[in-house]
């Protein structure tokens, strides 16, 4: 599949006009805007679907893009580094409109207002079954972290979402925070509740013993006489960015070698077109599909990034598509793919966002999900706190929900200053809106939640912010393992991502005094990855201090006033607000 730079800007330039341009149906009724915004053309012979990241939200929610989302050395100004107006300019969208407010972080709180929620199992449904019924044979792709971020599925061991999924129509899925659940609990719904409907493909998820696939590398499934291979890429670093003690026997990796020989067996099996469904996350899928030739196309998560087109990347073999479907169902991605002499000649790729007040709520699905929540109603609907400012957790730095985190572990357990981790999951209010238990747990909902209270020196807090700096802003994206930069509270810093190891974080001050490095300081922390806070005394799940911090508020939450580093060297970086 060779694709011109020609060709690839039309690609882009069609993208904000085909099965995208919302504008028209935006105050329809939905059955009209269903009709209307979603008719996206046939086009070839062989169709995926594909969903990422949602993050176990059954229901609609609000979602804010990030306003920083920086790409370093070569990664710079490339898709997905690009936010607000850059992306909008690439992807030929005006600001201002609900195509804008899908993709992007600006006037959120008014366009969130106007267009309503977004994502949501039921509305995500509908789109679904009118695809593959527009399109026969079509597969729908899972790239993972769907089975955790909600109440409801700490609350059932994850048996909400298997069961949405299964319904959804789920083909074939990968993974990432499943494995939090453990290693026993993932095999059981593999091997049980997926057994003939759902394939967990994973090429690069072995025992640690002898070696051996853990699941299934990839399956081949016929779309119109078609055999097609989809092969399975778990998040490498399972072991690091979670507790290794939940998948002990198995281990993860990159392995571009074995991804190699997959795609050369399943060429040698017959598959005419081979695909990937990845939780790499999009830069190290753009560097994998430099790297390993005849792959199709790859379907990829983790990042969060609701990539509007599909980036083509040159490689020994031809070409390989690169997408991202953002996160939170908020939408599904659609490639087309015209298959003719046994090979892939054309595409079509869109990513349609899901607006809630757009697509009819299918009924078999919202009937599941009233099930679900029924039992767990009230305690979903328990009134905390008013919020008077914008909440959300999304960007490379301090969201406002990360800083209302910091601020209680500080507040309830006394600390000089507190981490919590760079998760990019966790849903957005807007201000004036209910702080329900519901959307707390949006935010906190894992299984190893406590809240920690350590001693550490301040030669270690550097090494500690260190370290996840270079995990984030590594050149190399191979060695990027996951999630935004930690976020502080108490403490303050100056970051400058394009130093090397050690030398990025300069200027740690504490109440206006900088850091001594040979004095130890209270901090406080959650989500500790080692075993044993398992049975440390005294550390309580983290919800239970963001929830007494909460109901001490009087009721009311103020507007948090972020705490994000001085950063030196990213001027005029596309990947900042503007």
């Amino acid at each position: 599949m060779n694709i011109s730079k020609r060709e690839f800007m039309q690609v882009l330039s069609a993208a904000s006009v085909a099965g995208m341009g919302l504008g028209r149906w935006s105050e329809a009724d939905a059955a009209t805007a269903q009709h209307g915004l979603y008719d996206v053309p046939k086009f070839g012979n062989v169709s995926f679907l594909h969903m990422t990241d949602c993050h176990a939200q059954l229901m609609p929610i609000r979602f804010r893009e990030p306003s920083v989302n920086l790409g370093i050395g070569a990664m710079k100004g490339q898709l997905p580094h690009l936010v607000g107006e850059h992306l909008l300019k690439t992807v030929g969208a005006r600001p201002g409109t609900d195509l804008s407010h899908a993709f992007t972080y600006l006037d959120f709180e008014k366009a969130s207002r106007r267009y309503g929620k977004v994502g949501g199992f039921a509305h995500l449904a509908t789109l679904v079954k009118q695809l593959k019924a527009s399109r026969p044979g079509a597969l729908l792709l899972d790239g993972g972290d769907t089975w955790q971020g909600s109440a409801t599925s700490l609350w059932t061991n994850a048996q909400d979402m298997v069961d949405a999924c299964k319904l959804l129509g789920v083909d074939v899925m990968t993974g990432h925070w499943e494995f939090t659940y453990g290693m026993e609990r993932v095999k059981e719904i593999v091997e049980k509740d997926f057994k003939g409907q759902v394939d967990f493909v994973a090429q690069n998820v072995k025992t640690t013993d002898f070696g051996d696939q853990v699941f299934k590398p990839y399956v081949i499934r016929e779309i119109n006489g078609v055999p097609c291979a989809i092969i399975g890429q778990a998040f490498p670093y399972t072991p690091i960015a979670n507790p290794r003690y939940m998948v002990a026997d198995w281990s993860f990796g990159i392995q571009d070698e074995n991804m190699q020989a997959m795609v050369d067996e399943a060429r040698g099996k017959g598959a005419q077109v081979v695909v990937v469904v990845s939780h790499n996350g999009m830069d190290v899928d753009l560097k994998m599909a430099s790297r390993v030739r005849g792959i199709d196309a790859i379907f990829g998560g983790h990042t969060h990034d609701g990539v509007p087109v599909a980036i083509p990347v040159k490689n020994a073999g031809g070409t390989t598509l690169v997408t991202n479907a953002g996160s939170n169902s908020k939408f599904l991605g659609l490639m087309d793919f015209d298959v003719k002499g046994g090979k892939v000649v054309d595409f079509r790729y869109r990513l349609l966002p899901v607006f809630a007040n757009q697509l009819q709520a299918d009924p078999a699905m919202a009937a599941l999900i009233k099930k679900i929540r029924d039992p767990y109603e009230a305690k979903l609907n328990e009134k905390l706190a008013v919020t008077e400012g914008l909440l959300y957790r999304r960007g490379n730095f301090n969201g406002s929900w990360d800083q209302l985190i910091v601020d209680a572990l500080i507040d309830v357990q006394g600390a000089d200053l507190a981490f919590s981790p760079g998760f990019r999951w966790g849903t957005s209010l807007l201000p004036g809106e209910t702080i329900t238990r519901e959307l707390m747990m949006d935010q906190l909902a894992i299984t190893y939640p406590y809240a920690t209270l350590t001693e550490m020196s301040g030669e270690m807090i550097k090494t500690v912010l260190e370290d996840v700096c270079d995990n984030l802003f590594n050149p190399d994206p191979y060695y990027q393992q996951g999630g935004d930069m930690v976020r502080v509270g108490g403490l303050t810093y100056t970051c400058t991502p394009g130093a090397g190891m050690g030398s990025r974080i300069t200027d740690m001050r504490l109440k206006g005094k900088p850091i001594d490095a040979g004095k130890k300081y209270k901090v406080a922390g959650w989500a500790p990855v080692a075993e044993e806070a398992r049975t440390a005394p005294g550390n309580k799940p983290v919800w239970d201090v963001v929830e007494t911090w909460l109901k001490s508020q009087g009721g009311r939450v103020k507007p948090r006033a972020i705490n994000t580093p001085s950063l030196v060297g990213v001027q005029g970086n596309p990947g900042m607000v503007a």
